[in-house]
């Protein structure tokens, strides 16, 4: 009885450690004028892609029912898979029921002992997880820094093979790191380059593909990880490459070969999601105008922001128990925006991570941004510039 009792004492103490630091979280359902999701596109509510999901599901029902490699494949993944390698521009796709188990399943499969993972220092936890489940080594290169990369590849003592894993578009500060010096580098150094398009893909490049795409580097990266529940509006990742890379993973990685598949109708919804994205650059230039003119009037209105047009907007205030009244603030005007807190992000860059999406009106950002600036003015640290 006392290790039970032992293991709960201590719970207890982390979630009320948690609770003292403004750190608790819980689930919290849609609620007002979305500035939180990453429906970025606006094709998760889409008549056509509600349609092909409904189809599927009244032909092959709710649950695959077994992993891909029993009686869990159907064609319907086969399809989505050589559609997405096609918008993609690769020989082959893999589809994943998440983009955190593509994640695991890409750093577990090809890196081995040996070897070294090389991640920027802010990637997502998901690659970080792969990373500490791999039997290879890993380090760290300084956020979105070439010369870091470059010095941390030749420490590594070219022994096995190196793996540089960084995302194309950072989910929590909308940042872009330099992906045709990382081609270089890699190209040179015989590294393998291995990219997170998770909040890219459907919103960059001419066909939308994502940064690999509109880089140019397309020759140069290994595989990519796409989540298809940002953009692209349903649910679940596809990793593209070479058709060797892919059937490794189809043999070794493990969150693939002893997962149930997704529920088919996924699989169907896909195949119209990004026949969408392929056919409608339009919803692209908009999303564009739309992060573009936020970020600006936000700028204008006196609060530190930085400039760029990505979809991600993040305010960074700094302080958790301050972001975390700007949020409530925001969300009794009818705003639904979110404080992210550490450790999602780094100590004292607590922040609202605002997302754009194509639905929003010039009224709403304009209504939006007034309410922020007042919110942020009854602050009195927070992070202020001059007009």
């Amino acid at each position: 009885m006392s290790t039970p009792l032992s293991l709960r004492a201590r719970v207890a103490e982390h979630l009320r450690s948690l609770g003292e630091r403004h750190l608790l979280r819980s689930p919290r359902a849609p609620a007002g004028i979305d500035l939180s999701s990453n429906d970025y596109l606006g094709l998760a509510d889409h008549p056509l892609v509600k349609a092909r999901a409904v189809e599927t599901l009244e032909r092959d029902g709710c649950g695959s029912t077994g992993s891909r490699l029993l009686r869990g494949h159907r064609e319907i993944f086969a399809v989505a898979e050589s559609t997405f390698a096609g918008f993609k521009g690769t020989e082959r796709a893999l589809y994943f029921s998440s983009g955190y188990l593509a994640n695991l399943s890409v750093l577990t499969a090809f890196a081995e002992r040996g070897d070294v993972i090389l991640l920027d220092r802010l990637c997502h936890a998901s690659l970080r997880d792969g990373a500490r489940l791999a039997t290879a080594r890993r380090a760290v290169f300084r956020h979105n820094d070439a010369d870091s990369l470059a010095r941390a590849l030749k420490s590594t003592g070219g022994h096995g093979q190196a793996f540089v894993v960084t995302e194309s578009l950072f989910s929590m500060d909308g940042d872009v790191p330099p992906l045709s010096e990382y081609a270089t580098i890699c190209r040179e150094a015989g590294a393998a380059l291995i990219v997170d398009e998770a909040h890219a893909v459907g919103t960059y490049g001419e066909r939308g593909s994502g940064l690999i795409e509109a880089t140019g580097i397309d020759d140069d990266v290994l595989v990519s990880i796409n989540t298809a529940g940002k953009a692209l509006g349903v649910a679940g990742a596809f990793v593209a490459g070479p058709h060797w890379a892919i059937e490794y993973l189809v043999q070794r990685a493990r969150p693939f070969v002893f997962s149930t598949a997704p529920p088919p109708a996924l699989a169907a919804a896909l195949c119209a999601s990004i026949a969408l994205v392929s056919g409608e650059p339009d919803r692209r230039e908009r999303l564009r105008d739309r992060s573009v003119r936020l970020r600006r009037m936000i700028a204008d209105a006196g609060i530190s922001i930085a400039l760029g047009d990505s979809q991600i907007v993040p305010i960074v205030l700094g302080d958790t128990e301050r972001t975390l009244g700007i949020a409530a603030k925001l969300q009794a005007e009818g705003f639904d925006v979110r404080a992210v807190r550490p450790p999602t992000v780094p100590l004292n860059t607590a922040r609202l991570r605002v997302s754009v999406n194509v639905h929003l009106s010039d009224a709403q950002m304009e209504r939006f941004v007034a309410r922020l600036a007042a919110a942020v003015k009854d602050l009195p640290e927070c992070h202020m510039v001059s007009s």
